[in-house]
């Protein structure tokens, strides 16, 4: 007995007590009377903070260093808004929408970013992934409206196209439809479409930034959104294909796009016009060539090679000079109208049709621009607000959707570009946005010849970088076969089902993913290090022992509903012993040996043999403690508590002690709330041990207080 107490005092002295510090919360009421006193309060020096959190530019601009930062942010902002043009002029070919619309969207989304971002290097615009689900949708919305999709069934000419915006009507009869009281043709409708669509999209940003949902884009992982913008970038060069061949068949509705698209293409392979053919191999070798070359020569070259811009000048005198859309049908941009044209509110009429098709491009969009931003001010070594963020992209895209724009979020080669040539603030985009209204203002019909495949070249070669990341495949599955497979099932989906199919598929399944690992976590029996209180799985190291008569086990993940079973399985699977089935086992035996007992009795008239023989069935086991190591359990709810609770009634049965250990105090609040420990917690002190060791040690006295004590066997 003396020994017994004094291993239970080095136990109850094995580590000091914690005491928790109460916490007064304040009632919900009393909270939220707080928040809305303090929302409603006005004064001075509030309107001036909301205003300039609203407008940062009011904030940085007045500490402008005029002399540091004025040639990188001009430098930048021309070279980058030189390799806009083209792109924005290509990219209109991805949105369905004439390439007027592409310098519009690029001028307005950088004067309002310049207002708005909290960024200083990131460049807002038109981007290839944002254009692309754009034209899905216009295309979409053209053929349940009846229009022909093929991109040449129509001309218009430069008269027909300023006239007006609700009428574009030629001599011949010409499919319109009705829109808000005027009549509508095929390029009406398709940047009415966009539009409204973009409006939409800016209203869903606006909205999540009021009301903190940034945390939305936490669900979209890097492996996810890495292979949606991978088999977006595949279907990217699918629906451009035909444009290097120069076909003229329509884009595809609906899902399988890129297999549809591929065997339209090889049916029609023997009409490829080899004027484009041509055209679009050189133009291929050209761009890919200076793409080489600027990454292989990056650190000697001061500022990038404008590849892009000379490729389309080039391209254009050739087909001016050649006469290229009347002597060999190739296609061509078409008429580009300088000036601007008036604002129009977006379709109020398409807006119910949209809705739905408006929540991936509004995700995605400010996915890419806020974790662009951060992750450029982290490189630069300054802080971002994600949620006004939100807000710039948000009015980015409202606001010009006014003046016939579509929807932009960040790109990143573009900002990847501004970085690289000095870029030191948003000055660089007012630079951009001027050197986009030149062209607007007075270079835009020079771009009547540009073939149309020419664009689509640029628009290919600037998708080697997401194509290249195929490559990567290999180590992606070395280093996490989980990421790796997310990557393939997003990858896949976007490409061979629809854009928006594979944004689902892909947020659904990398969730599925993360559900499945927690259904299926790694567990353990631990064993102690010589002499020391350090408790380790005793399957990744040498040298460790189990602790006498005890059972040391850890689950690594949260105990909920969802892996409830997998936690009971796993841990009869460790220690050996399921209740149930012990004390079926033993009801068995019991049953037998009193059967056996009854027989002895009416041999030998012994009465008292049977109640010997019972109590010497009962199975002695290895162990008489489980201490469950609490640790790698970050949190449980309601159905972790009781099973937890049925656990320690179940293994009593079979005098089996449970003691849990190290546990946080989010665990510690949700079993107290449950009555784990009783009521008042009265059991507390003998069931909860701050670590491993001191529930050992607990468990050791325990033992060895019982085996002090005569048992009634022995009599």
């Amino acid at each position: 007995m003396e020994e017994a107490a004094n291993v239970m005092e080095t136990a109850a002295n094995a580590l000091p007590l914690l005491e928790r510090r109460v916490r007064q919360r304040q009632p919900a009421v009393s909270v939220l009377k707080s928040r809305l006193k303090r929302g409603v309060t006005c004064s001075a020096p509030r309107i001036q903070s909301t205003l300039t959190g609203f407008f940062p530019v009011v904030r940085w601009l007045p500490k402008y260093k005029l002399r540091e930062y004025i040639c990188g942010d001009v430098m930048s902002g021309m070279i980058v808004g030189i390799i806009l043009i083209p792109q924005a002029i290509a990219y209109c070919l991805l949105a369905g929408v004439e390439p007027i619309y592409g310098l519009y969207t690029s001028f307005y989304a950088n004067i309002i970013y310049f207002l708005m971002g909290t960024s200083r290097h990131v460049s807002v615009g038109i981007f290839s992934l944002m254009s692309l689900m754009v034209g899905q949708v216009v295309f979409k919305e053209l053929f349940q409206a009846g229009f022909d999709l093929n991109e040449d069934s129509s001309s218009y000419g430069p008269d027909v196209f300023n006239a007006s915006l609700g009428s574009n009507l030629t001599a011949g009869k010409v499919h319109t439809v009705e829109l808000m009281g005027l009549q509508c043709g095929k390029e009406c409708y398709a940047i009415s479409v966009a539009s409204a669509l973009t409006f939409l999209a800016g209203i869903y940003q606006v909205l999540m930034a009021v009301f903190r949902l940034g945390f939305v884009s936490v669900y979209l992982s890097a492996p996810m959104l890495d292979g949606f913008a991978t088999g977006a970038s595949f279907t990217i060069l699918t629906v451009q294909a035909k444009y290097l061949l120069g076909l003229k068949i329509p884009r595809h509705q609906g899902y399988g796009t890129v297999p549809v698209t591929w065997i339209n293409i090889f049916a029609n392979i023997h009409k490829a016009n080899p004027c484009d053919l041509i055209t679009s191999a050189i133009c291929i070798c050209v761009l890919v060539a200076g793409k080489e070359i600027q990454e292989r020569y990056k650190d000697r070259l001061k500022i990038p090679l404008p590849t892009e811009l000379v490729v389309v000048a080039g391209a254009t005198l050739a087909s001016h000079f050649g006469e290229l859309n009347r002597r060999y049908s190739s296609s061509v941009s078409g008429h580009i109208p300088t000036g601007f044209i008036p604002p129009q509110v977006p379709s109020l009429d398409l807006i119910p049709r949209l809705a739905l098709d408006a929540i991936p491009l509004a995700v995605i969009s400010f996915a890419f621009t806020v974790s662009l931003s951060e992750m450029f001010a982290k490189k630069n070594g300054y802080t971002v607000r994600p949620n006004q963020e939100m807000l710039a992209i948000g009015f980015c895209n409202i606001i010009p959707s006014f003046f016939h724009c579509f929807t932009t979020s960040a790109a990143l080669a573009k900002t990847m570009v501004r970085d690289s040539t000095g870029c030191q603030t948003q000055v660089s985009s007012v630079i951009s946005a001027l050197v986009v209204l030149l062209v607007l203002l007075f270079f835009a019909p020079l771009f009547y010849h540009l073939q149309k495949c020419v664009l689509a070249c640029i628009i290919i070669v600037s998708l080697r970088g997401a194509l290249r990341k195929f490559k990567d495949v290999p180590a992606k599955w070395r280093t996490s076969q989980n990421d790796a497979v997310v990557w393939l099932v997003a990858m896949s989906a976007t490409a061979l089902i629809s854009v928006e199919m594979g944004l689902l598929v892909g947020i659904v399944f990398s969730m599925a993913c993360i559900i499945f690992q927690t259904q299926n976590p790694r567990v353990s029996l631990l064993g102690r290090a010589k002499d020391t209180a350090l408790y380790e799985d005793m399957e990744e190291y040498n040298n460790l022992v189990p602790p006498p008569r005890v059972k040391v086990f850890r689950f690594q993940s949260p105990l909920y509903y969802a892996n409830k079973d997998s936690f009971l399985k796993s841990l009869y699977k460790s220690v050996g012993v399921e209740p149930f089935l012990e004390m079926t086992k033993r009801k068995k035996a019991e049953k037998k040996a009193k059967q056996m007992s009854l027989k002895q009795t009416k041999a030998n008239g012994d009465k008292n043999n049977g109640e010997v023989v019972i109590r010497l069935v009962e199975r002695k086991l290895d162990f008489d403690t489980i201490v469950f190591d609490c640790s790698a359990i970050p949190f449980i709810d309601s159905t972790g508590t009781a099973t937890f609770k049925v656990l320690v009634k179940d293994y009593e049965q079979i005098n089996v002690g449970v003691l849990l250990a190290h546990c946080n105090t989010s665990v510690i609040d949700t079993l107290r709330k449950g009555q784990f420990f009783g009521v008042n917690d009265i059991e507390m002190s003998h069931l909860l041990f701050h670590t491993v060791h001191s529930a050992v040690l607990h468990a050791n006295s325990s033992f060895a207080a019982a085996e002090s004590r005569p048992e009634d066997s022995e009599v």
